[in-house]
């Protein structure tokens, strides 16, 4: 991995830098530890199929199940329930984080939002309350989320380019709300057609837990 790594505090948020020379593009990825663990084989996985150098700005969620989902809903696994703490999150993003980008870089860049499983979800709702990306990538999201496909259809994505992806076994699964999972992304699809949204979905072979980093970097590359 080329990439120089540094790890900042931004206004109160851990934020871990994977750093090329005169990027082009700015990625941002809310992460937990387990996709941290993978981040090593998604930057190399862009490195090997991106064009262009780039910098990726992992933003550490310490709340999983508060800070990336945009209202609150009971809980799927075990007894912490959803809140609503994206808008919080989203507005990190984009009147600190970028912010600081702009004062660092010296050239217009490219800005990617991107995540995995709920930080999926949450980069999806991000396309409905902001223009400021260029692209979204939503890797294997929680697409299944109360009310969440009745809001993607009630309100206009104001992003250009959206990546959806899911693994080929991931509805496989005891949970008859995550069952839905195919079906919603396939309807999540359908309504970015509708919406004139350019967009691809991909399906991975495996279950939820397979390939996150790879996955995640696959959404990066298309979207860039």
């Amino acid at each position: 991995m080329r990439h120089e790594i540094t790890d900042l505090n931004i206004s109160g948020h851990e934020v871990t830098l994977f750093t090329e020379s005169n990027p082009e593009s700015v990625l941002i990825q809310p992460v937990d530890s387990h996709d941290m663990e993978e981040m090593s084989k998604e930057i190399e996985y862009i490195e090997h199929h991106c064009n262009h150098n780039f910098v990726l700005a992992a933003v550490k969620i310490n709340k999983w199940n508060e800070e990336l989902t945009p209202w609150p809903a009971p809980p799927v696994f075990g007894k912490i329930p959803f809140g609503d703490g994206a808008g919080k999150t989203l507005c990190f993003i984009t009147e600190n984080l970028l912010p600081w980008f702009k004062t660092k870089l010296d050239r217009k860049v490219s800005v990617f939002l991107g995540g995995y499983s709920l930080a999926g979800l949450f980069s999806l709702w991000a396309c409905y309350n902001t223009d400021v990306f260029d692209g979204v990538v939503a890797a294997s999201p929680s697409v299944w989320y109360n009310d969440w496909l009745d809001y993607s259809r009630q309100n206009k994505c104001k992003t250009a380019k959206v990546y959806l992806s899911l693994g080929d076994m991931e509805w496989h699964s005891k949970n008859k709300l995550m069952a839905t999972v195919a079906d919603a992304i396939k309807q999540q699809k359908i309504i970015l057609d509708e919406q004139g949204v350019a967009n691809a979905l991909v399906w991975n072979p495996g279950n939820h837990f397979t390939d996150n980093g790879v996955r995640t970097a696959k959404g990066f590359v298309w979207v860039g």
